[in-house]
């Protein structure tokens, strides 16, 4: 009996110091950013932003670990942690959330990953 091959998505993309990606990302693996993404990023694994990253977008994670600088929606199914030299500025929804004393949050949380989905849904039904 043959053995079916599965791809390896344990691989951590990085987008390094210096580098500016503008456009969508979606990842099966982890993503660290040392670098700055403008748009949107989905990772089954983790969201990894270093000291020296930005993201200017949503992004869409299992798990996120943010020490440098986030704005738009971060909707992440476990953990979330906002790091002591974190800036965020937008809303979370997030099944958990921890936040390190200095981080600094703007914005609005949910942790009822069901009502906020739903409440997300009615404000785009609204501007259609």
């Amino acid at each position: 009996m043959a053995k079916s091959k599965e791809t390896d998505h344990t691989a951590v993309n990085l987008v390094g110091s210096g580098t500016t990606i503008k456009g969508e990302i979606n990842s099966k693996g982890d993503i660290r950013v040392d670098g700055k993404i403008i748009g949107e990023v989905r990772s089954q694994g983790r969201v990894i932003v270093g000291d020296t990253g930005m993201i200017e977008g949503d992004i869409f994670c299992a798990n996120a670990d943010f020490s440098g600088k986030v704005n738009g929606k971060a909707d992440v199914a476990e953990l979330l942690s906002l790091k002591a030299s974190a800036v965020f500025t937008g809303d979370i929804i997030t099944n958990k959330l921890s936040i390190e004393p200095g981080a600094q949050f703007s914005g609005s949380c949910s942790m009822d990953k069901d009502a906020a989905r739903k409440q997300a849904d009615k404000k785009e039904a609204l501007k259609t």
